[in-house]
C-alpha cells in the first residue's frame, strides 16, 4: 500500500492538506460591505415599519406566501415571541422535540407552560406518532425543528395539530428556503421562526423574523418587544389591546438596521447559495451512499437547505469506535467534520430539570420529570457533520472531503487492528 492509500491517522498522505478554514460563512463581500455603508447613511435606529426592517420583512414575507413579518434581535426572542403570540399560561403544555438547539424550547420557561419533550425519528426530526401520543387536554401547542436543513414530516404532523385543535410552530432556524412536497418551510404552522444569527444560511450577525397569517399572534408580538411606533403604527385603533401601544408589555426586542441590511444583501442570494449547496449535498449522497457503516440525511419529498451534512455512524457495523473514526477523519485533513456539543437532546439540561430553581414562581419542583428518548440519544452519538459548500470554486474542496470520507470507510479495518 502506497502512502496515500494508507490512512494518515497511520502514516499515509492527508487528504487534506492546505491550512484552515475550508469553510468560512458568513461570507461577507464587497456587496456586503455597500450594504452596510448605505445603511449607515441612511439610518442605524428604526422605530417603527420602514426603511430596511419594511424591505427585509415584505421581501421575506413575500418570499414565503404569508402575511405578517416582524423582525427581532434573535432567533431566540422570534421563538419566545411565538409563545407570547400564542398566549401562553401556568398549566398549558406545550410538545417539543428533544433532539434540537435548546432555545427552541427555553423560552417556553418564560411563560409559565411547561414543554412535553418527545424523541425524534431515525433521521433526528421529531417523530409525528410520538407527538400524537403526547396530546392532552391541556396542550396548547407543538413546536418543531427542521434538523440540519431537513424539513419534518409535515403532513403527518399538520393533521396532528388540526385534529387536537391546537398551534403549530415551526423553528426554521436551520431550514431557510427548503421545502417540503414543493412547499416552503414556514408556510405549514400557524407561525414561524428563523434565525438570522452568524452561521445561519440567511444571517445579519445576529437577529430573527417569524411569519403568521394569524393577526392576533402578530399583535401580540409586536406588544413583546416592538412598543410605541411601530404598535401604533399597525395594532387597529378598535383592538382591546390597544391600549398598551405606547409601553407593549415593557419589553424591546428590536433588530439592529446595520445587522438587518447584512441579512438583506444575504437573503438576495439565498436561491443561488442553495443551489450550488443541493448541488454539492448531492454529489455527497451520491458518493457516500454505498457505505453500510453510515446512513446519510432522509431527502424523500424534501429539498433540504443543507445547513449542515449530517451522518449517522454505526459502530456497531464499522466494528470502530466513533471516537476513532473522527480522529481519522481529522488526520485526514478533514478539519470542518464535526460532532455537535450543543444542539442535541436537551430534556436533561438543568433550565429544564431544575427549573423551579430559576422560576420558583412559575414552577414546582414535583413538576419536573425525566422520560427515555433513546432515538434522539441515539442520533446525537452517531452524528457527524460536515458543511456543504456555496460557491462555483468549492467543488474541488467538496470533492477532497469526499475522498477523505470514502477514504477512510475504505480502510476501517486497518483502524481495527490498530484499535
Amino acid at each position: 500500500m502506497n502512502t496515500s492509500e494508507k490512512l494518515a491517522i497511520l502514516g499515509g498522505d492527508k487528504s487534506v492538506d492546505v491550512p484552515k478554514p475550508h469553510y468560512v460563512w458568513p461570507e461577507i463581500t464587497d456587496r456586503t460591505r455597500e450594504a452596510v455603508l448605505k445603511q449607515l447613511d441612511s439610518t442605524i435606529s428604526i422605530y417603527n415599519k420602514s426603511d430596511i426592517f419594511e424591505r427585509f420583512e415584505n421581501n421575506f414575507a413575500k418570499y414565503h406566501g404569508r402575511k405578517y413579518a416582524l423582525l427581532h434581535n434573535s432567533g431566540t426572542n422570534a421563538i419566545w415571541s411565538m409563545f407570547v403570540g400564542c398566549d401562553l399560561q401556568p398549566g398549558d403544555e406545550v410538545i417539543c422535540p428533544t433532539y434540537t438547539f435548546h432555545a427552541t424550547a427555553t423560552l417556553l420557561l418564560q411563560t409559565g407552560a411547561t414543554p412535553i419533550f418527545v424523541d425524534a425519528k431515525e433521521d433526528g426530526n421529531i417523530d409525528p406518532e410520538k407527538i400524537r401520543a403526547a396530546i392532552t387536554k391541556k396542550t396548547k401547542a407543538i413546536i418543531i425543528t427542521h434538523m440540519w436543513g431537513i424539513p419534518c414530516d409535515m403532513d403527518e404532523i399538520v393533521a396532528i395539530a388540526k385534529e387536537a385543535g391546537v398551534y403549530l410552530l415551526e423553528d426554521c432556524s436551520h431550514a431557510h428556503g427548503a421545502e417540503y412536497k414543493g412547499r416552503k418551510v414556514g408556510t405549514f404552522g400557524d407561525a414561524a421562526a428563523w434565525s438570522l444569527q452568524g452561521q445561519k444560511t440567511v444571517t445579519g450577525g445576529e437577529g430573527g423574523i417569524v411569519l403568521t397569517d394569524n393577526e392576533e399572534i402578530h399583535i401580540r408580538e409586536l406588544l413583546l418587544g416592538h412598543y410605541n411606533k411601530r404598535c401604533t403604527q399597525e395594532i387597529p385603533k378598535d383592538h382591546r389591546l390597544r391600549q398598551f401601544a405606547l409601553t407593549g408589555f415593557g419589553l424591546k426586542n428590536r433588530a439592529h438596521p446595520l445587522a438587518i441590511a447584512i441579512a438583506q444583501e444575504q437573503f438576495e442570494r439565498l436561491d443561488s447559495i442553495l443551489e450550488f449547496r443541493r448541488r454539492y449535498a448531492e454529489m455527497m449522497m451520491n458518493e457516500l451512499g454505498g457505505f453500510e457503516e453510515i446512513s446519510l440525511p432522509n431527502t424523500k419529498e424534501r429539498l433540504p437547505s443543507w445547513y449542515a451534512f449530517t451522518i449517522q455512524y454505526h459502530e456497531e457495523k464499522a466494528g470502530v469506535k466513533i471516537e476513532k473514526f473522527y480522529q481519522a477523519l481529522q488526520a485526514e485533513g478533514l478539519a470542518e467534520a464535526d460532532r455537535p456539543g450543543s444542539t442535541g437532546p436537551i430534556h436533561d439540561l438543568p433550565l429544564f430539570q431544575n427549573r423551579h430553581i430559576v422560576y420558583p414562581h412559575l414552577y414546582r419542583q414535583t413538576e419536573t420529570t425525566s422520560s427515555e428518548y433513546p432515538q434522539a440519544v441515539n442520533f446525537w452519538k452517531k452524528a457527524i457533520k460536515f458543511p456543504v459548500w456555496h460557491r462555483p470554486e468549492d467543488e474541488g474542496m467538496t470533492r477532497d472531503y469526499i475522498k477523505g470520507v470514502k477514504k477512510v470507510l475504505t480502510n476501517l479495518p486497518s483502524l481495527k487492528d490498530n484499535a
